[in-house]
């Protein structure tokens, strides 16, 4: 269930900065309240994540995948490109996450 929590955590805030792109420096009314409502709700599930994940553990992965997310619908959806120095970087912080959740002996804890 923890990893359910943060995965909706993700997605959630992935929602969020999408549609704070769509908000246009929230003068449009209905991205704007889309954004408040996904960061509430991802806050929520990564509070519930957070009972049993260590924090650092939790922020990593959450942090992470939401970069690596934001930036697919960034190129998807908004059209941006992405050079070959920010794929390495995503690349990386991809490994980074896989290493602190796989490998790392903090997550027993």
């Amino acid at each position: 269930m923890k990893y359910l929590f943060l995965l909706l955590a993700i997605v959630f805030e992935v929602v969020g900065s999408s549609f704070m792109k769509a908000s246009d420096g929230f003068s449009k009314w209905l991205p704007s309240s889309i954004v408040i409502i996904a960061y509430l709700t991802c806050f929520y599930f990564l509070s519930l994540a957070l009972k049993t994940i260590p924090l650092g553990i939790a922020y990593a992965t959450w942090g992470g995948l939401g970069i690596v997310l934001t930036a697919f619908i960034s190129v998807v959806i908004f059209k941006q490109k992405l050079d070959i120095p920010a794929i390495i970087g995503i690349v990386l912080i991809v490994l980074g996450v896989i290493v602190m959740n796989f490998l790392s002996k903090t997550t027993t804890h």
